[in-house]
């Protein structure tokens, strides 16, 4: 088997498959320098300030007159990114859908929407009554009979909020609320918190007042009682919920990456986006966040969009994440993170170039707020940071019944809602059966992941039909909130 993988054709780097050993040869190259796997070999002689390409674009240029078979990292290669760059709009693309055969069994809600999973969330407005929720949920899952589960979503926010912050907050929380994968809501409120229920249930719009209940703390005589009282309530109207046959189209996937490795965008994430294209072909809605990793092959995405309008969108999206790095002084720039280096990621060019994979082909129908729903069929993009926990929270706001995540080093860390772990090589697959449900790296013994697709498709529906991700079946859901205010 070759130790090298080239990418594509117009590649100057190929990937170590394995540690390589100083002097191995292989299709004419001899390796100048120990290679550990996952990092970058020359193929060519460079002089100084020349492009390193990977992917077919460049990922940096080298610092220094540079032959083949050499090691290429941070001590050699340079970002290209800049603070300032201008953006031109290509033209319009097409997107258009077929009628698609396949279905999935799903709850619909009276609201026209649909959900995979019948939980009851339990969502505090604010964090000080984490444990009252927690304490609810324990009581609520020992009454359960019927539903797919009780859960509370813990957080420290509500409270001592200025400006933007506050309106986050109730953004997600109101987000939470409304997520179709929970037939019955129970919102906890303190009573004298900043993000109150007077702020956040206009949020919501019209929603099924027998489905949704509040509770003020501050107002009973014991909220656990009253709390009790409510879960019993919520319980009893989504006893009778089932499944039903619904239209592919119906469904919303979130796409996420985190502690990228070199194989990430070689194996997971090329899979994803031959899921991506299927499920949009399929007037499915896909979203697209983690805006710093697109930073360097957002031109890419850019020509993709479906007229300019979107465009317009995409550009105001990379420069207005480029601002909030320089409102607190920071480089967007910044090489990738400690992980994503030693795993043979140096440029952050290189990591979206890797990240973006996921989107596959398919033309961008739209570009959304934080946490703002995704309402349009086919690739929708989502303002947000690449933080893994504030990403699937923002994913699961816009609407996502399932993320597909790919989690290249390895991370427990699942969403509120369904969480499909793929594994970019098979080492981490066979050391974590616990964390990842999928895996992806065959692609590096051979298989294509044209021939992984139907499979992880498959598992797809399978989860939309109501198995249950790793996440699900450990109880690994968790939120955060986007924060970037002042705290009283």
């Amino acid at each position: 088997m070759n130790k090298f993988l080239k990418i594509n054709e117009n590649d100057n780097v190929v990937v170590a498959l394995c540690d390589i050993e100083k002097g191995y040869k292989e299709n004419g190259i001899t390796a100048l320098d120990n290679i550990p796997c996952g990092h970058k070999i020359l193929l060519c002689d460079l002089k100084k300030d020349e492009n390193v390409i990977k992917y077919g674009n460049a990922v940096g240029h080298i610092t220094q007159d540079t032959p083949a078979g050499s090691f290429v990292h941070e001590h050699n290669i340079k970002t290209n990114l800049t603070e300032r760059f201008s953006y031109s709009f290509d033209g319009s693309n097409d997107y258009s859908h077929a009628e698609s055969d396949i279905t999935i069994k799903a709850y619909k809600r009276g609201n026209g929407k649909i959900g995979i999973r019948n939980e009851l969330w339990i969502i505090p407005t604010v964090g000080c009554v984490n444990k009252t929720a927690q304490l609810l949920e324990k009581i609520g899952n020992g009454l359960n009979t019927d539903c797919d589960g009780v859960f509370a979503f813990t957080h420290p926010y509500g409270c001592s909020q200025m400006g933007g912050d506050r309106e986050t907050t109730e953004r997600v929380l109101a987000s939470l609320i409304k997520h179709p994968n929970a037939g019955g809501v129970l919102v906890i409120s303190l009573g004298c918190e900043n993000s109150n229920l007077e702020s956040i249930i206009p949020r919501l719009g019209i929603y099924d007042k027998n489905r949704v209940k509040f509770i003020v703390c501050q107002d009973e005589e014991d909220e656990i009682e009253s709390g009790t009282k409510l879960i019993k309530e919520l319980l009893n109207t989504m006893k009778n919920d089932r499944r039903e046959d619904v239209n592919i189209s119906e469904l919303k996937i979130g796409l996420k990456c985190g502690g990228s490795d070199a194989f990430s965008g070689i194996t997971a994430n090329p899979l994803c986006g031959l899921v991506t294209d299927r499920l949009t072909e399929a007037g499915a809605g896909v979203i697209l966040s983690e805006v710093p990793e697109m930073f360097g092959a957002e031109h890419l995405l850019m020509k993709r969009s479906v007229n300019e309008d979107v465009f317009k969108k995409q550009v105001k999206m990379i420069n207005g994440f480029k601002e909030y790095f320089a409102s607190h002084n920071q480089e967007c720039y910044e090489n990738p993170s400690p992980g994503n280096r030693e795993g043979g990621i140096t440029t952050l060019e290189e990591k979206s170039l890797g990240c973006i994979q996921k989107a596959g082909k398919s033309a961008v129908c739209d570009v959304l707020g934080y946490a703002e729903e995704a309402k349009v069929s086919g690739l929708s993009l989502l303002y947000g940071p690449g933080n893994d926990i504030v990403s699937t929270t923002n994913l699961t706001c816009s609407g996502a019944h399932i993320i597909l995540f790919t989690p290249g080093r390895g991370t427990p860390l699942g969403a509120p809602v369904p969480t499909i772990k793929i594994s970019s090589n098979t080492k981490l697959y066979n050391k974590k059966p616990n964390w990842i449900d999928f895996n992806a790296g065959e692609v590096i013994n051979g298989v294509t992941p044209g021939e992984l697709d139907e499979s992880l498709f498959e598992l797809l529906i399978e989860t939309a039909n109501g198995k249950k991700t790793k996440n699900e079946i450990n109880g690994y859901r968790e939120i955060a909130i986007f924060k970037d205010g002042v705290t009283m």
